[in-house]
């Protein structure tokens, strides 16, 4: 068999949104971009929805109507893409990395508080909701990430890239930090191709990042193009960006919205065949779910090599792509990217979890046009390679 890490699934209306686009004569941000927004919004119960090119444009308008600026200290999880760390560097702020659970790659509130403690300046918190998996946002007691950025003043950005459509205790991700950023790349849960999601429930978090995301023109760009009044007038308040979404990329993610739960469902139908049918290897560590496995999205499926491994984790990745098997690693530490490194005189020491997590993990390949006769194969093949057969 050849199978991909990641494969995308189009077989519902996006082929018939797109040719309203095209026919509309209007290609860029426009009245698909409004009502993917407004019916992203409703889906995770927020009030206000920017739509834009990427996750990262997202995470970088959040932190600039949030009003993070130059050497701020900002906490954001050691396992994660590169580009939750990014944006703060666009605007001189720094990151200060966190250790995370071993087994869910989460930041808990135990690491949070300790890292608050040490770094008690700290303006922010970017949040990763790894895999799918929501961090312990809530609780009973008061002893969650929620509450402790409240009380100590932080701002809480979420990074929900992975986290589409994921609940924690009924609530869908997109509404309880004080910005949320998703992913629609061609691999996340459900795709524009390209393009991202910003959420909010603060008007004046919506508002700014509504003008920053076209050059810091005050008014939609596409009302001053089609509106039938001579009214041609437009202001630019502030240096901005070139971060808005197209109406291809809306068309596509609304049908895919369309569909984001029936998707989640048989991603996880996938992962729960995974558990079933790898449980019982000494050599793997399967992941560490918190929640239950209706309210996790999926994202990803990791298992992680560990020290009764047969096998080092490169040459897994390598016998799984000879058996045609696509796999992934998610991700290699930041604190272990030249960059930061160097720049932040970072010692893999400190970051113990994140070490032994990262030395093992592979991402298995996990989407809804999966069959069962696929997953019996990557399973096989994963006995197989472990146990020397």
């Amino acid at each position: 068999m050849k199978l991909p890490f990641s494969k995308i699934s189009c077989d519902g209306n996006e082929a018939d949104y797109v040719l309203e686009v095209l026919k509309s004569g209007w290609l860029t941000s426009a009245s698909k971009v409004k009502e993917l927004e407004k019916n992203f919004a409703q889906y995770v119960n927020a009030r206000y929805a920017c739509a834009v090119n990427s996750c990262t444009a997202a995470l970088h308008l959040g932190l600039e109507a949030l009003g993070i600026r130059s050497s701020d200290k900002v906490f954001v999880p050691s396992i994660t893409f590169t580009a939750t760390a990014e944006v703060l560097r666009y605007l001189n702020a720094d990151p200060i990395f966190l250790d995370v659970e071993y087994g869910s790659a989460l930041v808990t509130p135990e690491i949070l508080a300790k890292a608050i403690r040490k770094y008690p300046s700290a303006k922010a918190l970017i949040l990763v909701h790894y895999g799918g998996q929501a961090a312990q946002l809530l609780s009973n007691n008061g002893n969650d990430i929620l509450t402790i950025c409240k009380s100590n003043r932080l701002s809480l950005i979420e990074d929900a890239a992975h986290a589409f459509p994921t609940r924690i205790e009924k609530n869908i991700i997109g509404s309880l930090g004080d910005v949320t950023c998703f992913s629609f790349y061609a691999n996340k849960t459900i795709t524009t191709g390209e393009g991202g999601m910003l959420t909010t429930n603060r008007e004046d978090i919506a508002k700014r990042t509504k003008i920053m995301r076209l050059h810091g023109i005050n008014r939609d760009i596409w009302d001053r193009y089609t509106n039938n009044m001579a009214d041609w007038e437009y202001d630019v308040v502030a240096p901005g960006f070139k971060y808005n979404m197209a109406d291809i990329n809306a068309a596509i993610g609304l049908a895919q919205l369309e569909k984001a739960e029936y998707f989640r469902k048989k991603r996880q139908d996938c992962a729960e065949h995974y558990f079933t049918c790898l449980s019982n290897i000494s050599g793997i560590d399967l992941p560490v779910i918190h929640c239950d496995f209706n309210d996790h999205s999926w994202h990803l499926f990791h298992i992680i090599l560990n020290e009764n491994s047969s096998i080092t984790r490169n040459d897994f990745v390598v016998q799984m792509a000879q058996n045609g098997i696509g796999t992934s690693v998610h991700y290699k530490p930041l604190y272990r990217m030249s960059y930061y490194k160097s720049t932040y005189n970072l010692d893999p020491y400190d970051y113990p979890n994140s070490e032994r997590f990262w030395r093992g993990c592979v991402s298995l390949p996990i989407y809804p046009s999966l069959t069962k006769k696929e997953l019996e194969y990557v399973c096989k093949t994963i006995h197989a390679i472990l146990n020397n057969k």
